[in-house]
């Protein structure tokens, strides 16, 4: 398997199709794909981080992985290869997020460690009203240094 780049909008597709219960994200800065024989196996997308307090202490978050069933290990090295670009592009610090009921096995393959339960909610109030969120339950912060 190998790594390539991708563009956002192929990788955005990929994750509607694919991911289990993630469907769309909102921005993002690139992203990359896991070919396995020709074929699109798997991609990532890297973005800046929700949380105004990561971003302004340089985090680069890894907003969404997703890969076709049968693929060993290909999480793992898309989380791997994202940390590798954004860290040639000037990042230290790296985060990204689990439900609960997920294991993070990926995540502590390439070398982050949980930090933090965040609690699920809704982005929306009375000052700033949003379209309810996709999902909302309890997650994990896994971060990298």
């Amino acid at each position: 398997m190998i790594i390539r780049p991708i563009t956002l909008r192929q990788a955005r597709a990929f994750v509607y199709r694919y991911h289990r219960h993630n469907q769309r994200t909102t921005g993002g800065l690139w992203a990359l794909a896991l070919m396995r024989d020709d074929e699109l196996v798997g991609v990532a997308i890297a973005g800046r981080p929700v949380s105004e307090v990561l971003q302004r202490r340089g985090y680069c978050e890894i907003v969404r992985v997703c890969v076709v069933p049968d693929v060993r290990n290909g999480c793992s090295m898309l989380y791997g290869a994202c940390r590798r670009v954004a860290q040639a592009m000037g990042y230290e610090r790296f985060v990204s997020y689990t439900l609960t009921t997920e294991p993070g096995s990926s995540l502590l393959a390439a070398g982050f460690k949980p930090v933090a339960k965040v609690r699920g909610r809704e982005w929306s109030s009375k000052s700033r009203p949003r379209l309810p969120g996709e999902n909302t339950e309890d997650k994990v912060r896994w971060e990298a240094l």
